[in-house]
């Protein structure tokens, strides 16, 4: 008999849980469905005659918010309508997965931040460096990180310009390294100033896979994680591109971007393929401690550089620092109209992808109009 009412009190147990847990979802869903049409009507007030499409996802799990929408046009010449679950170029938000990547290195002890790149990257490129007058052997990883190196851009020289607008060129390492030391200057002395630099990122992508024998995206996703964090949207394009329908079109001054080779921006600067919704689950689960092993990672890619100077960008290890509606905010954005911000204060992030990047503006007007939105009806 006893045995009897113990069952029966762990089936009521249970059913009392299940209901709890199914309360819970309905509760999140109602709250999503709360905020839709709102969202909605935010993003396709966005479009313009030169900004055919937008992407949007708002992840805040504490207000029971995950919302993914889109507005417009995916191919622009055929009519063709945007969808949520697209994936595109994320060009330099890129960089917050690599910076991410070589930390969890640095957690593996594979390496230090203050070790100098000659360690990891190759005799042909060290020697490269040298010849444009650089000392690779005084540069570390954390200057990489934190554009302090030195390094120029080879991304603002006009070859590249004309290049990757012309034609399908086809770029490896070495040609962006060889851009580097003949179409550009360095930006000053290692250590001294902030200078934004792809080609440090391009560095900082073959040190990944000199350290783990992986691809870069395969390193990537596995130390990130990304698999079992359910993010299966986001992973390094294949190098002759992908064709398969999922990636959008992006333009750039009315070009279609679709047929670029993705060797333009694929080393390290950029390179991955994701959606709005793999980017904001990924900045959430990063600043909610699920992808580093150690919280005091974290703090370390939020260190400011230089030691608080007056910097044009407030940036950390692969990550600005930014105000969004007056409150901090964390970010990074890329060259196509994608931008994601997590805002702390309120366990939200928000990412974004224009199908032409906007202008007037360092942040995609988008995030302050759906922050608006949820403060309004919050």
């Amino acid at each position: 008999m006893i045995f009897k009412k113990n069952i029966v009190k762990v089936l009521l147990l249970s059913a009392a849980i299940a209901i709890a847990g199914l309360s819970c979802k309905t509760s999140v869903k109602n709250q999503t469905e709360r905020y839709s049409a709102d969202f909605q009507s935010v993003i396709d007030a966005e479009l313009t005659e030169s900004i055919p499409g937008i992407l949007l996802n708002v992840t805040a799990p504490a207000m029971g918010i995950d919302w993914s929408g889109a507005s417009g046009l995916n191919d622009w010449a055929l009519g063709v309508p945007l969808q949520a679950d697209q994936t595109f170029r994320i060009a330099s938000v890129t960089k917050t997965y690599v910076a991410a990547t070589v930390l969890r290195l640095w957690e593996e002890n594979k390496l230090s931040l203050d070790d100098d790149i000659t360690q990891y990257i190759s005799a042909e490129h060290t020697a490269i460096l040298e010849r444009g007058g650089y000392n690779p052997n005084q540069i570390t990883i954390r200057h990489l990180l934190s554009h302090t190196s030195g390094l120029g851009d080879h991304t603002n020289s006009h070859k590249y310009t004309d290049e990757f607008l012309k034609s399908r060129h086809v770029w490896s390492r070495t040609e962006t390294l060889i851009d580097l030391i003949t179409l550009m200057e360095p930006a000053g002395d290692i250590g001294a100033q902030f200078s934004y630099s792809d080609t440090g990122y391009v560095l900082l992508g073959e040190i990944i896979e000199t350290i783990t024998g992986q691809t870069m995206g395969e390193a990537i996703v596995a130390l990130l994680q990304l698999k079992e964090l359910g993010l299966t949207d986001t992973y390094l394009e294949e190098f002759e591109g992908d064709y398969s329908g999922k990636r959008i079109h992006q333009y750039y001054e009315g070009s279609d971007s679709y047929n670029y080779h993705p060797s333009f921006d694929y080393f390290g600067g950029g390179g991955l393929l994701s959606t709005t919704s793999d980017m904001s689950r990924f900045f959430h689960s990063l600043f909610n401690h699920k992808v580093f092993v150690n919280q005091s990672t974290l703090d370390t890619m939020l260190t400011s550089v230089l030691n608080g100077a007056e910097l044009p960008m407030d940036y950390r290890l692969g990550l600005w620092k930014i105000k969004v509606n007056g409150m901090d905010a964390y970010t990074h954005s890329g060259f196509w109209g994608t931008q994601v911000v997590y805002i702390p204060e309120m366990d939200i992030a928000i990412s974004a992808n224009y199908s032409q990047r906007w202008y007037n503006s360092r942040n995609a007007p988008v995030i302050s109009k759906i922050i608006d939105v949820i403060e309004r009806k919050r």
